[in-house]
């Protein structure tokens, strides 16, 4: 039928309003994915890390990236990427899900949390409760 523009209010109900709605008559999806997919990437806290992961999680890991900008073997047979995440919570988050078989090689302050969080649950578990 005829296009009808409508507002939303904060409570999800819908009003109908007197102008028409507008949209150009031919849209590029594929185009606007791209331009919006880059926008996403490159936008915000985003942080882009090195890491070294065992081939048996590194679905995990890819599972929990934004994006693999980079991947090759390491010489321990071991996989050498580099990710990216939503932020510095998010990368230290997908990391310290890896435990022992991940590793953050860069950048340093992803390193440093991962450590300070280490070293945190071992001194709560140093003593008997």
């Amino acid at each position: 039928g005829e296009d009808r523009t409508y507002r939303l209010s904060r409570v999800l109900a819908a009003e109908e309003l007197t102008e028409p709605a507008q949209r150009p008559d031919r849209v590029d999806l594929d185009r606007i994915w791209r331009q919006r997919s880059a926008r996403f990437l490159s936008g915000g806290d985003h942080i882009t890390a090195l890491v070294r992961v065992s081939p048996a999680r590194r679905e995990d890991l890819l599972g929990t990236a934004l994006a693999v900008r980079a991947e090759e073997p390491d010489a321990d047979g071991w996989l050498r990427l580099e990710v990216t995440f939503q932020d510095a919570r998010h990368a230290e988050w997908a990391l310290w899900q890896l435990a022992t078989d991940g590793e953050a090689l860069a950048p340093q302050s992803l390193r440093t949390s991962l450590r300070d969080r280490a070293a945190a649950i071992a001194d709560r578990y140093t003593d008997p409760p």
